[in-house]
């Protein structure tokens, strides 16, 4: 009986600990230390929510600048990859399809279309593109909107982020940044 009430006890104490303490003091630091981030790094105009930086949203129409193909049809509550084999035969059709969609929307896109405008992420969510993929989307989104290519590729030059410390990640271009840009253009 004597061990089973110490077992008790240490269970009790480290619930406490772990389940309660550590998580409170954990959010409050995030809190103080990284307000933004703590609270989904989320991106306001005029006091609107308009989403979150970090995941991406399907933006409908030729007008806007198109994110990396979702697996998870961009529901954040089905987060998820297509977990096919780049080899497999669905893959492969997949990424055609995809291409055929692309260039039946946007004749301008050329032969050389960018593998992050027909891959998905591994999240399902990835809410940025490679600088190429935003620049194949220019003379699309120029002709729907009449905003001029050079505003359009300045924009995409405004919002290009580098590698992080000069080494990790590819150079990159957040899509929403982009499309609220264009909006506010309109």
């Amino acid at each position: 009986m004597k061990s089973f009430i110490i077992a008790l006890r240490a269970a009790i104490v480290l619930m406490i600990i772990c389940g309660l303490a550590y998580p409170l003091a954990t959010t409050g630091v995030a809190q103080v230390l990284f307000p933004k981030q703590a609270e989904g790094s989320l991106v306001s105009k005029n006091g609107k929510i308009q989403g979150s930086e970090l995941l991406a949203q399907d933006f409908k129409g030729a007008q806007w600048f198109h994110p990396r193909p979702s697996a998870a049809k961009y529901d954040p509550t089905a987060s998820a990859a297509t977990n096919a084999a780049v080899a497999s035969k669905e893959y492969t059709k997949t990424v055609e399809d995809t291409i055929n969609q692309l260039k039946n929307e946007d004749q301008d896109i050329g032969n050389k279309v960018p593998a992050d405008l027909v891959t998905t992420s591994g999240s399902g969510f990835d809410p940025d593109l490679s600088p190429e993929a935003a620049k194949a989307q220019v003379p699309r989104i120029s002709k729907k909107t009449g905003i001029s290519q050079h505003q359009l590729l300045t924009l995409i030059k405004k919002h290009q982020k580098e590698r992080q410390l000069g080494l990790f990640g590819e150079p990159r271009v957040n899509v929403l940044e982009l499309n609220m840009d264009i909006q506010q253009l309109k």
